[in-house]
């Protein structure tokens, strides 16, 4: 009987598991037929595109490149989505770079040990950043993107109709001084304009 029991334990994690991938393979699915064609398609190669990180130089009549538009020229949603895509490049790269390190088998202990440290310090900015990111969109503000150094934070937050007030400002440095720490006189507030 507890061969029993046991068979049915193992075989209803092994159908939980294969429901999961299922509806992960359905959900891509369904993700990548709602984005429409894929890059690199005949039809897609010649056709203007809108999104900033893809139209960094188109040709001119004359045949000349004419140069991407400005950070100001673009919504400040493309501005928010194109300033997150380049921090997560950054920290892409530089995670590769102490991945590597970290690996290299002439690596010191303490050299392996100070990029284990990092490594952490990384994420541990990943994880403040989406969470201030998204407690400051949660208080009303229409978008925000937060960048954390060794010694400051800076948070570009939308542009409101009316500006940004001090009691928008003391809202936002209470968040950022709540989730890391730092003092509010290393925290920067920038408000994006439209």
């Amino acid at each position: 009987m507890n061969i029993w029991k046991r068979n049915a334990v193992v075989a209803a994690v092994v159908l939980f598991v294969c429901g999961a991938v299922y509806l992960n393979w359905s959900y891509q699915k369904d993700t990548a037929e709602e984005a429409g064609k894929t890059l690199g398609e005949a039809e897609l190669v010649s056709l203007p595109t809108a999104d900033p990180l893809l139209s960094t130089a188109s040709p001119s009549p004359s045949g000349s490149q004419s140069p991407a538009p400005s950070p100001t020229a673009q919504s400040s949603g493309g501005y928010f989505d194109a300033a997150r895509l380049n921090r997560q490049q950054a920290r892409d790269s530089a995670l590769a770079i102490l991945q590597d390190t970290a690996a290299d088998q002439n690596a010191t202990e303490t050299l392996k040990a100070e990029t284990g440290e990092a490594i952490q310090t990384l994420a541990n900015y990943t994880v403040s950043e989406a969470q201030i990111e998204n407690l400051v969109t949660a208080k009303g503000y229409a978008d925000c993107v937060a960048f954390i150094s060794d010694n400051s934070v800076s948070v570009v937050v939308s542009a409101t109709t009316e500006g940004l007030t001090d009691a928008d400002v003391a809202r936002i440095t209470e968040i950022v001084t709540g989730e890391t720490g730092c003092e509010a006189s290393q925290v920067k507030i920038i408000e994006a304009q439209p």
